[in-house]
């Protein structure tokens, strides 16, 4: 599935709830599974179903919030990461950092 039919799905499930909550509110659920994801790494067991459960939270709360600012998130991934490094212009990425 391409980032755009994801935002796309996204939207068409829950954009009316999303809008409803707002924007900060949409923010707080982000910060939550952020959380969660957090308190999964911590823990001496690193449980791999739950990282994918937490992760793909994480991705759909992000794309909600691109939703309801109206920001096209395959475009925006694709002018932040162009294939290379921003920094020393390579793939894989050489700077020293």
């Amino acid at each position: 599935m391409k980032v755009s039919e994801f935002q796309k799905l996204i939207k068409e499930l829950y954009s009316k709830k999303d809008i409803e909550r707002g924007l900060y509110k949409t923010f707080i659920w982000l910060i939550e599974e952020v959380g969660e994801l957090a308190s999964i790494i911590k823990s001496k067991e690193i449980r791999k179903e739950e990282i994918k459960d937490e992760l793909a939270d994480i991705i759909a709360w992000t794309v909600s919030i691109a939703n309801i600012l109206e920001v096209d998130i395959e475009s925006a991934l694709i002018d932040k990461y162009p294939n290379k490094c921003r920094n020393c212009n390579s793939s894989p990425c050489i700077c020293e950092e």
